[in-house]
C-alpha cells in the first residue's frame, strides 16, 4: 500500500466537509496528519474485532462495509462511495470494529489519526456537529435497511438492493448498466439472501424483462416496476 504526501490544497478538495470549517492553525495541523494509501481489487482494508485507528475517507474505488455472519456467510452492511466517511464510529464508541472493510475494486483512502480528529472535534464546535450529523444520517440509513432486508420478501430485497446501487453509484453512459459489476455471492450479501436465491431472482427479473444481464453487467430497464416491487417487499 504506498502512501502519498499531499498538499494543502489537494488535502482541501479531498476532505472539503472536514477542511472548511477549521481555522488556519488547525489545517496546519490536519496537513501534518494526512495520509493517503492505495488498496487493491478485494484487498481488506480493516478486520472485524481490530482497533481503529483513522478515520478514513474514500477518494477513489468503491468499499463494502460487511459482516461474517451464521456459518460464514457474509452480510454486506453498507457500500461506500467517493467523498464518504468510515471506520471512526467505533473509535467513538470505545470498542474494536464490529464490521471488516474491503475494495470492491482498486481505491484511494485518505487516513487521518483518530487522536488527531478527537484533537480538532475538542477544539472546533462546527466539525463536531458534522460528525454527529454524519452518525445521525448513518443510523438513520441503518435503521431502514435493517427494516427491509427482515421483512421484504427475495424479490422486494432485490429489487431494493438495485437500486439502493444505482442510487450510490450511478449508471454508465447509456443510462441504464449500473456503475458498479457485483459477483453474485456480494449481491446475494447486500441482499440477505443465499447466492443460488440471488441467481434465481435475477433470471426472473431479467425473463421479465425488468433488468438485462451480461455476465456482471446489470442493466436496469423497468425501473418504476423494480420500485414498486421493492416498496410492495
Amino acid at each position: 500500500m504506498a502512501k502519498k504526501e499531499l498538499t494543502e490544497k489537494e488535502i482541501a478538495e479531498c476532505i472539503p466537509d472536514i477542511w472548511m470549517p477549521l481555522t488556519l492553525e488547525q489545517r496546519e495541523f490536519l496537513a501534518q496528519n494526512f495520509t493517503v494509501q492505495k488498496f487493491k481489487k478485494n484487498e481488506t482494508i480493516y478486520c472485524e474485532g481490530e482497533t481503529p485507528m483513522h478515520l478514513m475517507c474514500l477518494l477513489s474505488g468503491k468499499v463494502k462495509i460487511y459482516k461474517e455472519g451464521v456459518g460464514g456467510r457474509s452480510q454486506i452492511i453498507r457500500v461506500m462511495k467517493d467523498k464518504e466517511y468510515f471506520a471512526y464510529r467505533a473509535y467513538f464508541a470505545e470498542e474494536n470494529f464490529v464490521t471488516a472493510a474491503a475494495a470492491f475494486e482498486p481505491c484511494t483512502i485518505c487516513l487521518i489519526p483518530m487522536p488527531a480528529i478527537m484533537k480538532l472535534l475538542a477544539e472546533n464546535n462546527e466539525l463536531a456537529m458534522f460528525f454527529i450529523r454524519q452518525l445521525s444520517i448513518d443510523l438513520g440509513i441503518s435503521d431502514e435497511r435493517t427494516v427491509n432486508l427482515t421483512q421484504k420478501h427475495i424479490r422486494g430485497r432485490l429489487a431494493e438492493s438495485l437500486l439502493f446501487l444505482k442510487d450510490t453509484y450511478g449508471v454508465e453512459e447509456d443510462g441504464f448498466t449500473l456503475s458498479i459489476y457485483l459477483s453474485r455471492e456480494d449481491l446475494a450479501n447486500l441482499s440477505n439472501m443465499t447466492t443460488s436465491n440471488a441467481i434465481r431472482t435475477l433470471s426472473n427479473f431479467a425473463t421479465e424483462k425488468l433488468i438485462a444481464i451480461d455476465g456482471r453487467k446489470i442493466k436496469i430497464i423497468e425501473e418504476d416496476k423494480l420500485r414498486k416491487i421493492s416498496k410492495i417487499g
